[in-house]
């Protein structure tokens, strides 16, 4: 359903020094820096799955989604979607395609919710019963009913998302892309959209690819991620695998039955306390040294941990990894 094959993105960016002095030269002298904000990325997306990108500021999530829903023009590269060339913007291409942005509005705020959405059946050419049977089914899904008649102004930043979710996907689109959808929204709307979308995925099988900074969105919505590091992709797989393929060490954490002095340990002690040892440990050795900590000390509870997901991304996103 999504093809993408050695997509490149690149611009030329202004550079000037700072100061009264070096705006007076940029006049005249104009300095250019080449910045590839793609570098020859592949993948591809099915119907019925959730692909989450991650990736730090200024890493190229943002720049991939935009060319991918055909408003950036690529440097290099293919992409097909549903058998169309997304920057060519051919109606039939963006009749089944959505692009959903948590830090800009499509709606138009002085208006009402359903007065927004009866500007995009027409734009849509969505049959009127089509539309008023989707449109209620939206709305009751998402608690935003009584809402529909509200200026888009005067709601507040959750009801406003739901909306913005109701116009995207009004006219059910086999291609979805969800740019930061919780962003700013509280623990209960950013729960509600999240059961949402996995309930439209459910009953209507789009290909999504979502962008957030948030790992409860990813690790909730998303079985595949995909992280991307200046331009390239660095990992695509389960996120379930990511903690095994990059990680060499398991924490133990010990709890003892009695204060003891500092033990000679052979691994490295990310935190110690009287009654409490937190260890590193190679994961090829973490049987025969749980073994030996048993028998040299007195334990009363032990617990064996794989290093956070969020770490580990947050790692491999510095280039740590």
């Amino acid at each position: 359903m999504i093809e993408v094959r050695n997509l490149k993105k690149s611009f030329r960016v202004h550079v000037k020094k700072p100061g009264l002095l070096g705006s007076m030269r940029s006049l005249f002298v104009r300095n250019w820096v080449e910045k590839h904000a793609l570098k020859g990325v592949s993948f591809n997306v099915e119907p019925g799955e959730i692909v989450g990108l991650l990736g730090a500021n200024g890493a190229g999530k943002t720049t991939l989604v935009k060319t991918l829903a055909g408003i950036v023009y690529p440097s290099d590269g293919d992409v097909k979607i549903l058998g169309h060339v997304p920057w060519e913007r051919k109606n039939e291409f963006r009749r089944q395609i959505a692009l959903i942005m948590g830090q800009k509005a499509q709606l138009w705020w002085d208006l009402p919710a359903e007065d927004c959405f009866l500007l995009l059946r027409e734009i849509y050419s969505i049959p009127r019963q089509k539309f008023h049977d989707k449109l209620n089914f939206l709305s009751e899904t998402l608690g935003i009913t009584e809402q529909l008649n509200i200026q888009i102004r005067r709601l507040s930043l959750g009801e406003r998302m739901k909306m913005e979710l109701i116009a995207a996907l009004l006219h059910e689109p086999r291609v979805v892309f969800l740019d930061e959808p919780t962003i700013g929204l509280d623990f209960t709307a950013q729960k509600a959209i999240r059961d949402f979308i996995l309930q439209y995925r459910s009953q209507h099988q789009p290909a999504m690819i979502l962008t957030s900074h948030y790992m409860e969105d990813i690790k909730a919505l998303c079985k595949r991620i995909i992280i991307i590091r200046e331009g390239e992709f660095i990992y695509d797989g389960p996120l379930q695998n990511i903690v095994n393929t990059y990680t060499k060490h398991k924490i133990v954490s010990l709890h003892l039955e009695k204060e003891i002095s500092p033990p000679n340990i052979p691994h490295e002690i990310v935190a110690a306390e009287p009654q409490f040892l937190k260890i590193k440990i190679p994961r090829d050795q973490v049987a025969p040294s749980v073994n030996s900590l048993l028998q040299s000390l007195p334990v009363a509870d032990l617990t064996i941990e794989e290093q956070a997901i969020e770490d580990v991304i947050e790692a491999l996103f510095r280039g740590e990894m």
